[in-house]
């Protein structure tokens, strides 16, 4: 049953860590993306890997004529967090690569919508507690946006940024 004191990590290091080529796809993923540390992708990968064993075994259900409905339900979630269209098979599932969950994180969403002017303002936006989705506060950058909560993703009322006539906001008008 556990304990509530110490939960259990929700990630898995590599296993070979003085890899070079993996060092450096780390390293290219963490400037593209602005990850604080390297347990964040580890996090995302993790994410990956659980949505990928989940469609292989609903590959072995299918083989048994098993899971039809199970199949739906996991593709129709999937959808709606964005990363796979709404006629998408298992097999398309298993096709997911690790940019497809990093695009869908709010730090990168709002790099997109031009809120900010680089991944790592993104960032800092979201920590000092400037943006909110559907009226509720967000302040962690690797929250996963679903497809609904594109559209609704905004700064606060009572945020300085939320003027238009803000520096930082200016700045972005000025670039696009």
């Amino acid at each position: 049953m556990g304990t509530s004191k110490k939960q259990s990590k929700k990630y898995k290091p590599p296993l070979r860590i003085w890899d070079k080529t993996r060092i450096n796809r780390d390293l290219e993923l963490r400037s593209k993306y602005g990850f604080k540390n390297k347990k964040e992708l580890w996090k995302a990968e993790s994410v990956l890997r659980n949505i990928r064993k989940r469609a292989r075994d609903l590959v072995g259900l299918k083989a048994l004529n098993l899971g039809k409905e199970e199949e739906k339900e996991f593709v129709r979630k999937l959808h709606s967090m964005g990363l796979v269209k709404e006629d998408a098979t298992v097999d398309d599932v298993l096709d997911l690569k690790l940019e497809d969950i990093l695009n869908r994180r709010l730090q990168t969403i709002i790099l997109k919508k031009a809120l900010a002017r680089s991944i790592k303002e993104a960032r800092q936006i979201i920590t000092h507690r400037h943006i909110e989705i559907n009226g509720k506060v967000v302040d962690t950058p690797s929250y996963i946006i679903k497809r609904d909560e594109e559209d609704k993703i905004n700064f606060i009322e009572k945020s300085p940024l939320a003027s238009a006539e803000h520096p930082v906001r200016a700045g972005n008008k000025k670039t696009e």
